[in-house]
């Protein structure tokens, strides 16, 4: 208080708010120039401004008459920029650096707070500020003499254009589709410097007339600085509280509050969590964690929550591996999203995850190369999906981070069981897309028991295979026996041979049934050479079927046939084999096909289906096998391209690989049409593959 005492309030002075020149009034300062020095006499020529950009230029004429202005230097400035030609073009028209261009930057983006203040008769009248802008020398005139000197280097080392340059102007182009922009990337070319330049470009400049400091109109205009009525009306923004006068007149800073980091999105509190759906909940904590035991993941959604809606929630957004629930590849990577680094869909992405996901179900080491040579995805986007589950260890691999948890499988046999059948549908689809070998189905760990892996020959094979068969004669008999009375008793006119009847023990022939064992050795069916050994099957004998059997086996043979060429169009007879044995994994056991079915049975089928072999020219140098040679294709599938389709598969009869414009014009010309990309493409990718810019049938390229 005595501080306030011993300072007496000496004057009173009336504070007006001017609103005239209200978002017209901009600060100019000059920083390369003493305050003593001002631009008041200097001749300004022109002046302009981008109002958006709050961007403005002035031309100030250049006294050429000074003694201290360089008249040679200024004509060398002014010859280089314009040349010898002056046209409208020209920036000195006089052919002497006579002016100069100053360009402005605005010096503080917020302005708000600042006003331009005229005191007079014991009044204070304020204006607010538009903006406040430096003005600086714009030097880019030195970038057109730069560019009028490239031009001239051109021209003479250029001279007369021949057929020779132009030829050597062609230059190879390389066509690439940009991936779909994400809102991360549209921020980063919204805020780049070529964006913001593009966007300065396209506001056009406003032209303006300069009014010097002592000009009539100048005097006019500064009138507008004064508030114009000193009633209340005029001035009802100053008629506040203190505090709000206060607060008017310091507002808190726009600024400072954009500067705070925003929190990442993939961040919620724990106490956000819990206001969410129990499914929402599982599926963020799941999304973020990626890898988590259901011990942890019950603690983390707090007391009181029901384990079995939880273990039904958790299964929709994650799978079993080791005993612990790893989010599902579709939850990272939803429809129509790409990888970050290589650009692949996410379909390509989830396949790939679910081999590695799939890998640790069996072994809990995965190699990286055996991973990235199966799914054939970039090493980035193979070490996303190892660092989702699995931690690295040097010269070891990479080895899935959390311990087996037995305690959670012996208390859910049930969720282990289910677990495991959708890992053996997924398994089937990995096997369909990656044509897995045996060495990636067979787990590690079982190869690591013994120190010294059994090894049996082809021959070796063989041999046990006739002394299994031997083994059996005698219930074989029997069963025939069996059979022959029943076919006997049922129909008189049948006559058998029964006594030339027998087991017949015959070398690998053409009628041999197909060795299915390679291929069905890694799906878990029960399947041993395509029979199940726990239903009684008919059984083929002496390379036929009981009669009842036979027309039940074609119908169904004819079917799988049928369908399948009409989904492929081209097939080696290797595929339709490996084809094949899939479709019989997928049946019950005891089904009609279990009976054997030969390769001579199934060539003969394909071409009874309308399907035609395409004896392909192979090169003499070829490692394929006698199974990939045999070509075949359906001829006529009842639709608008069988011709066309036709006129491809003569095509490749007589050649091996073909380039793609040799193909449209023999379908343009055989077809008497010119056909358009969709349709040539159309038939392209029912009958071919590309690779290395040619063009083969189905199945017929060699790695």
């Amino acid at each position: 208080m005595a501080n306030e005492e011993d300072d007496p309030i000496i004057q009173e002075i009336d504070v007006f708010l001017a609103r005239s020149l209200l978002e017209k009034l901009y600060l100019f300062q000059y920083p390369i120039r003493p305050a003593s020095m001002t631009y008041d006499d200097v001749t300004h020529l022109s002046a302009k401004i981008k109002p958006k950009q709050q961007k403005v230029e002035l031309e100030m004429a250049i006294d050429t008459l000074n003694p201290n202005y360089c008249r040679s230097k200024g004509e060398q400035i002014a010859l280089n920029v314009d040349g010898t030609c002056t046209d409208e073009t020209s920036t000195y028209s006089s052919k002497l650096m006579d002016k100069q261009t100053f360009c402005s930057s605005q010096a503080a983006s917020n302005v708000s707070r600042y006003a331009a203040a005229v005191y007079k008769k014991g009044e204070l009248h304020l204006t607010p500020l538009h903006g406040i802008l430096q003005l600086r020398p714009s030097f880019t005139y030195l970038d057109k003499a730069d560019a009028k000197h490239r031009e001239r280097e051109a021209a003479n080392e250029g001279g007369d254009s021949s057929q020779d340059e132009a030829e050597d102007d062609v230059k190879q182009i390389t066509v690439r589709f940009s991936r779909p922009e994400t809102e991360q990337a549209r921020q980063r070319r919204v805020q780049s410097y070529e964006f913001l330049q593009k966007r300065q470009a396209e506001e056009h400049w406003v032209h303006l007339h300069y009014y010097g400091l002592k000009d009539s109109r100048s005097e006019h205009e500064r009138q507008y600085l004064f508030s114009q009525g000193h009633g209340l009306a005029e001035n009802t923004e100053l008629i506040k509280s203190p505090s709000e006068y206060l607060m008017m007149l310091m507002p808190p800073s726009v600024e400072e509050e954009n500067d705070k980091p925003m929190a990442p999105s993939n961040v919620l509190s724990m106490a956000q969590l819990r206001t969410l759906p129990l499914a929402d909940q599982i599926k963020i904590l799941m999304k973020n964690v990626k890898v988590m035991p259901f011990a942890n993941l019950m603690s983390l959604l707090g007391s009181g929550t029901d384990p079995t809606a939880v273990l039904r929630c958790v299964q929709q957004v994650a799978l079993l591996v080791q005993g612990n629930w790893v989010v599902k590849s579709d939850v990272l990577y939803p429809k129509d999203t790409s990888s970050p680094h290589s650009g692949v869909p996410a379909e390509v992405l989830c396949r790939g995850r679910d081999f590695v996901m799939w890998k640790f179900t069996q072994d809990r080491w995965v190699v990286r190369k055996e991973v990235a040579a199966v799914t054939k995805l970039c090493p980035e986007d193979v070490k996303d999906f190892l660092e989702h589950m699995s931690v690295a260890r040097i010269n070891k691999g990479w080895e899935f981070m959390l311990p087996y948890d037995e305690d959670f499988v012996k208390k859910h046999p049930d969720i282990v069981q289910r677990q495991q059948m959708l890992w053996m549908g997924i398994q089937a689809k990995l096997e369909k897309v990656y044509n897995l070998l045996k060495e990636h189905l067979t787990p590690k760990k079982q190869e690591a028991q013994s120190a010294h892996p059994l090894l049996v020959s082809g021959e070796q094979r063989v041999n046990m295979a006739k002394a299994k068969v031997k083994q059996n004669y005698g219930q074989l008999e029997k069963e025939f026996q069996k059979q022959k009375a029943e076919m006997k008793s049922n129909d008189a006119s049948a006559k058998m041979d029964v006594p030339n009847a027998r087991i017949k023990e015959e070398p690998a022939s053409v009628e041999e049934p197909m060795d299915t064992s390679a291929h069905n050795e890694g799906l878990n069916n029960g399947l041993v050479n395509g029979l199940h050994p726990a239903q009684g099957s008919p059984e083929p004998l002496n390379g036929h079927l009981p009669g009842g059997c036979i027309d039940r086996v074609a119908q169904e043979l004819k079917a799988f046939v049928s369908s399948t060429f009409k989904k492929q169009f081209v097939l080696t007879l290797s595929e339709l084999k490996r084809l094949f044995n899939l479709h019989l994994a997928s049946l019950p056991p005891g089904h009609t096909l279990f009976s054997g079915i030969s390769d001579k049975m199934l060539q003969d089928m394909v071409l009874d289906t309308g399907c035609k072999q395409i004896l392909v020219p192979f090169p003499p140098q070829t490692a394929a096998s006698p199974d990939e040679l045999k070509v075949y294709a359906l001829w006529e599938a009842g639709d608008t391209y069988d011709q066309h389709r036709q006129v491809l598969l003569e095509i490749f009869s007589k050649n091996y690989r073909v380039r793609r414009n040799v193909i449209q014009n023999q379908l343009s010309q055989e077809c008497g049409e010119d056909l358009n990309k969709q349709e040539v493409d159309r038939v392209l990718k029912d009958c071919c593959v590309s690779y290395g810019g040619m063009w083969y049938l189905k199945g017929t390229v060699q790695s």
